[in-house]
């Protein structure tokens, strides 16, 4: 499952989760934001309990895309302990997230 979530509770979030988070950075009108949302969605089946998967819609919520410098959507940002550990900009293959996903879990 994927939540969506606000700048008004980002901290509380993805900043304060007990386990690592991807966010997704997306917008509406955003045509790879549209491809990378089932594969996204998919991962978020995946890895349920280990994992937790947020989205924010950038034109709604602009403060924690500039926090982040985000120029480009889509953008995944991945988080463990409150920090970005990880970036991927554009829409990507399952395959090129699946092993940033495990090293974040440290799966092997």
């Amino acid at each position: 499952m994927v939540t969506e979530i606000t700048d008004k509770n980002f901290e509380e979030e993805v900043l304060k989760s007990n386990m690592p988070v991807v966010l997704d950075l997306w917008a509406p009108w955003c045509g790879p934001c549209r491809m990378v949302a089932p594969v996204v969605e998919k991962l978020s089946g995946d890895y349920n309990g280990k994992v937790k998967f947020c989205k924010l819609n950038v034109d709604q919520n602009p403060d924690t895309a500039a926090k982040f410098h985000v120029m480009s959507i889509p953008t995944l940002l991945f988080f463990k302990g409150g920090k970005v550990v990880d970036t991927v900009i554009g829409a990507v293959p399952e395959r090129t997230l699946k092993p940033k996903l495990d090293n974040m879990v440290q799966v092997k």
